[in-house]
């Protein structure tokens, strides 16, 4: 057993780096390949309304309880979830164990988006964009179910990836993930500005805006839609599967709690409608140059990634720029979450074994090297990316954020004093109505969305793949992630009892933004604090 001396825990050094770590987290690939076509099939602009009411009574109330857990418990999800309740552990490693799963096929997705980036630049990919992907770049074999034949085309840009991915972990959450969000997010930024500006002068961009966002009023009745905002919402704001619990621990003690989530969520929010825009431009351009209406463009996901933006490119005068901006764009926004979600095993094995940061990421990242580089750049791993994406998103991901709820909320009935907690830092305060939109409306909304997955899993499959494969890399690898998560919860800590009940009192100092007992430390105040 190690002593209960307190460590030190790593803290942000302001408020600033962690909204711009948390909004890298946020903006990921699906911001820019998933709104857009999921608004367009929901409404069009009228998808808006159940998009920001989403956003307003599930999304941001649950960022808020993230905030609450990790920065009040001062822990990874596993050690919050303990100091929370010792019996509800095992809810912060199922949460760990997700987003193990999602780093080791997100990273894949980034790896393509490097390569393209390059290919952008000759258009690689000449005439056949669709035959190119499939065949060329990622050799996939339509005639296995599963192989474990190499592509190095894949492999090499994967393995870069990992390197970049865990050199950025190595160097801590400030010198590390706050100095990479610092660089990466403003960058991200201003690269999507100027490929929207300039998708917006393209041949046909007003016929892709006109059916972005013409409202369809009707779709306001369909609960399908209304399910469907709350879903992108759920999974666009990375909440519920431990990465802001991990975030927010590192926190200063006197941190606006609420005005950050406010800061995150719209501007998350403000980026996907940035997306929307950009994306249907440029699908209204690739409508006018084939003659065809544009909703027998549109696309979503790798589909319009890596075979219509490539048609596109090939096909717009200078293509070669546009593509540049366009894969670093998503290569930026995906990097940035790849990153918050190794974080979290990273943060949980650190608090679990009691180690330094450096033996938990080649520890953690060299697992999840190894089984990235296993799986995934093989003639078959585009088909298991896309059940275990699907799995772990839909099912995974709803079932650990619906279980922390319920247990926080009816089980424990500890919601009163996660409320009080946030009251006392933040500007913004909450009351009963957080309450209800996080014990009711949120907990039915995820159980409805669950329960709808299950069953059409159960009765139809997934994509006409085949039984024995989805079956293999969907549900079973949920519930191995289950299994691991008991298995871990019953594995003894090395750390004291009294060293795990502990919580640090971390830095006392108040970030520079108001605080319910009206202090504001400036910058030159806060130039000889020690983290």
């Amino acid at each position: 057993m190690a002593d209960s001396t307190e460590v030190k825990r790593e803290v942000w050094s302001g408020r600033t780096v962690f909204i711009l770590a948390a909004i890298g987290s946020a903006v990921g690939l699906g911001n820019i390949w998933r709104f857009p076509y999921v608004a367009y099939t929901n409404g069009g602009g009228s998808f808006i309304v159940p998009y920001l009411i989403a956003l307003l009574t599930a999304g941001i109330p649950l960022l808020f309880l993230d905030y609450a857990i990790g920065h009040k418990f001062r822990a990874s999800p596993p050690l919050a979830f303990r100091r929370l309740k010792k019996s509800t552990e095992f809810i912060g490693w199922w949460q760990v164990g997700i987003c193990f799963v999602i780093a080791v096929y997100y990273a894949v997705i980034i790896a393509w988006a490097l390569r393209y980036l390059f290919f952008s630049f000759t258009e690689e990919w000449g005439d056949d964009p669709g035959g190119f992907f499939m065949s060329e770049f990622l050799k996939q074999d339509t005639t296995s179910n599963f192989g474990l034949d190499f592509v190095p085309g894949v492999a090499i840009p994967l393995l870069l990836v990992w390197i970049a991915t865990l050199v950025i972990l190595g160097f801590g959450v400030q010198k590390g993930i706050g100095a990479s969000a610092k660089f990466f997010v403003p960058v991200l930024v201003i690269l999507f500005a100027i490929l929207v500006v300039r998708s917006l002068f393209l041949e046909g961009a007003g016929a892709g805006l006109d059916a972005f966002f013409t409202p369809d009023w009707s779709a306001l009745t369909d609960s399908s839609v209304w399910i469907a905002a709350y879903g992108q919402i759920f999974f666009s704001l990375s909440v519920g599967f431990g990465i802001m619990i991990t975030y927010s621990s590192y926190l200063k003690r006197k941190t606006n709690l609420t005005g950050s989530g406010l800061v995150v969520g719209f501007t998350n929010s403000s980026f996907e409608i940035l997306a929307g825009i950009g994306v249907f431009a440029t699908l209204g351009y690739m409508a006018a140059i084939a003659a065809v209406p544009v909703d027998e463009v549109v696309e979503s996901g790798i589909g319009l990634a890596f075979i219509a933006f490539p048609t596109i490119i090939s096909n717009m005068p200078g293509g070669p720029f546009f593509g540049f901006l366009f894969f670093a764009s998503l290569l930026f926004a995906g990097f940035t979450s790849l990153i918050s979600i190794v974080q979290v095993c990273v943060a949980a094995v650190q608090d679990k074994l009691g180690i330094g940061r450096v033996p938990a990421v080649v520890g953690v990242g060299g697992a999840a090297t190894i089984v990235s580089l296993l799986l995934f750049p093989t003639t078959t791993g585009l088909n298991v990316l896309d059940i275990v994406d699907n799995f772990a998103n839909n099912i995974g991901i709803v079932s650990v954020a619906l279980v922390a709820v319920v247990t926080v909320t009816w089980v424990l009935r500890r919601l009163p004093e996660m409320q009080n907690h946030l009251n006392e830092v933040s500007s913004f305060k909450i009351g009963i109505i957080w309450r209800v939109f996080i014990g009711v409306i949120t907990p039915i909304v995820l159980a409805y969305m669950l329960i709808s997955e299950i069953v059409s899993r159960i009765n139809d499959g997934y994509g006409g793949l085949p039984t024995g494969l989805v079956t293999t890399f969907g549900w079973v690898v949920q519930a191995a992630i289950v299994v691991v998560a008991i298995l871990l919860t019953f594995t003894p800590w090395r750390r004291s009892d009294a060293d795990l009940e502990h919580i640090p009192d971390g830095d006392n100092t108040s970030d520079g933004e108001n605080t319910s007992d009206g202090e504001n430390t400036s910058d030159t105040e806060k130039a000889g604090e020690t983290s």
